[in-house]
């Protein structure tokens, strides 16, 4: 399961004209998941997110959590994560979960976070056409893989 996570002070997905989320400060959370994954990357992956110190104090040093924060999340389905571009150029997508297995666990990702956070976590259309807004505050923005814990 892989993560792209962008510190924002405001993010939204619209799909079709019409906002589908939207948040303020907090996370955008770009998650792409493959066949491979399991719930306990997914439950992983949702704690080092939630618990990451990526926002800064009061002496301006990233030492808070977006729980600290009080911030907000908003998770994006993003299967071009798992993109393969070993030949030529046109990336093969391969790794990429299928939807059948993708959207439940992209759910329940988005539940695990919204427990986590103890609020609503706010969320992209799955397998729609988005247009994701945001101000990245920083920038920070964060790779993360459960198969490769760095």
């Amino acid at each position: 399961m892989r993560a792209l996570i962008q510190r924002v002070s405001k993010a939204s997905v619209t799909v079709e004209g019409a906002v589908t989320g939207e948040i303020k400060q907090g996370l955008l959370i770009l998650l792409g998941i493959e066949d491979a994954d399991t719930r306990e990357d997914l439950q992983w992956l949702a704690r080092k997110i939630v618990g990451l110190r990526i926002f800064s104090d009061s002496e301006g040093l990233m030492n808070l959590s977006v729980a600290d924060v009080d911030g907000h999340a908003l998770v994006v389905s993003q299967f071009t994560l798992h993109a393969k571009i070993k030949k030529g150029t046109r990336p093969s997508f391969i790794q990429a979960a299928r939807p059948d297995k993708a959207e439940p666990m992209y759910e329940e990702f988005a539940l695990e976070v919204e427990k986590l956070l103890g609020k609503p976590t706010q969320k992209g259309v799955f397998g729609a056409q988005m247009d994701v807004a945001l101000i990245n505050d920083g920038p920070v923005t964060i790779w993360i893989d459960s198969k490769n814990k760095e």
